[in-house]
């Protein structure tokens, strides 16, 4: 046990609850003032914003306290509820095809080569293509229904999962391989005890990608023709100059992309739990 100085008479002190006070001085507090520091950000950005909305930003940009009575009408009436449901249900479905498609990919390509052969380039062609380009081609081949919305969704994920697992999964250590297969690992076994856990850091930062352009496909999707949805309760704002609303839709994309964001992040602190990295300080 390392010996700690007491301050007074510079001898060695070996209380073990006063050794660990000096090691590690109040890990309450530090977990307490975690997600206080977490969301200074976003206080400190609304704290602007509603300094702003009345001062320099002009009568056309609403308040955060005006967003919130807005907010709170919709509640009460229960319309809100109905445009979450139906935005949230397609983007579930896209994000979860689509990052299926993009893992199903990614693994592929990164264990076989021939794979990676056949896939990468297509869709690396595909990648270049604009959201909004593809807009029309999927009207006209999937109408103007939730199924055009979903398969705009569902592509979207695609890339950003495929090339993250493909890096990952190239990137774990080679001599962690041989190791494996000297200790006679068959093929199964090192890709679910090393290649993949190895590549886990690089695929959970395609899901944060992932999710995040899901989010942002839906705006583009849902601005279309659609009765029901963010979308068209942005659009119905637009129509009647009720600014309010309209920043009250932005505000609830940001937060449903942090919650979603949130989720990765504590999926990262479980299945992670191993990795040693800089954190900062």
């Amino acid at each position: 046990m390392t010996l700690q100085l007491d301050p007074i008479t510079s001898a060695p002190s070996s209380d073990p609850a006063e050794a660990a006070t000096t090691e590690n001085p109040a890990p309450f507090t530090r977990k307490l003032l975690g997600p206080a520091r977490a969301s200074s950000g976003l206080i400190l950005a609304v704290l602007i914003w509603q300094l702003g909305a009345r001062s320099w930003l002009g009568t056309t940009t609403p308040a955060p306290t005006e967003v919130l009575e807005a907010g709170w009408e919709l509640v009460r009436s229960g319309e809100l509820w109905q445009h979450l449901a139906a935005s949230g249900r397609r983007v579930a479905v896209g994000l979860t095809i689509g990052i299926g498609i993009g893992l199903v990919f990614g693994v592929a390509a990164g264990l076989f080569r021939i794979a990676e052969d056949l896939v990468n380039g297509p869709l690396q062609a595909l990648r270049m293509l604009p959201t909004l380009a593809l807009v029309p081609v999927f009207i006209i081949w999937f109408g103007i229904g939730d199924s055009f919305k979903i398969a705009l969704i569902i592509v979207a994920p695609i890339f950003p999962i495929y090339l993250n697992v493909l890096a990952g999964i190239r990137g774990v250590d080679r001599r962690l391989v041989e190791a494996a297969e000297s200790l006679g690992l068959n093929r199964f076994e090192l890709t679910t005890k090393i290649i993949l856990p190895g590549a886990l850091p690089q695929i959970f930062v395609g899901l944060r990608q992932a999710l995040g352009i899901g989010w942002l496909t839906l705006v583009v999707a849902e601005m279309q023709t659609t009765p029901v949805g963010l979308g068209f309760l942005m659009n119905d704002a637009k129509e009647f100059l009720r600014t309010d609303q309209i920043f009250l839709v932005l505000v609830i994309y940001a937060v449903l992309g942090l919650l979603t964001d949130l989720v990765v992040r504590v999926l990262e602190h479980r299945f992670l739990s191993w990795r040693t990295g800089y954190e900062g300080k």
